[in-house]
């Protein structure tokens, strides 16, 4: 009975991990600037990979797998939005241009 709930819980996490890098894959194509994909890609990427990551922690059924897969969870939560946003300021700094659909320039110095 455990290793059922336990399987259905892996699918889960599974799943909901292919969704989001799915739904990150579709930002980066969709959106219209550097700057909406490389958000798409951080966010949606980063729970997707952690959720993949917790999915086959679990699903290893022993401490160091889980260990490692959690260190790795939290390296991605750690790195990937704050290498966004420096690779974002980077992109804003050499020029490229933000979409017409822009509301809003908030490093735009006046």
């Amino acid at each position: 009975m455990m290793e059922i709930v336990l399987a259905f819980i892996v699918s889960a996490l599974l799943l909901a991990g292919s969704l989001f890098c799915l739904i990150a894959a579709i930002g980066i194509v969709r959106l219209p600037d550097t700057y909406s994909r490389m958000h798409a890609a951080s966010k949606a990427g980063t729970v997707g990979s952690g959720l993949l990551l917790l999915a086959v922690g679990i699903a290893a059924e022993g401490l160091p797998i889980f260990v490692r897969a959690m260190t790795g969870i939290l390296f991605f939560i750690l790195t990937a939005p704050l290498s966004a946003h420096l690779l974002a300021r980077s992109a804003y700094k050499a020029g490229y241009s933000l979409s017409s659909q822009s509301v809003r320039d908030d490093l735009n110095e006046k």
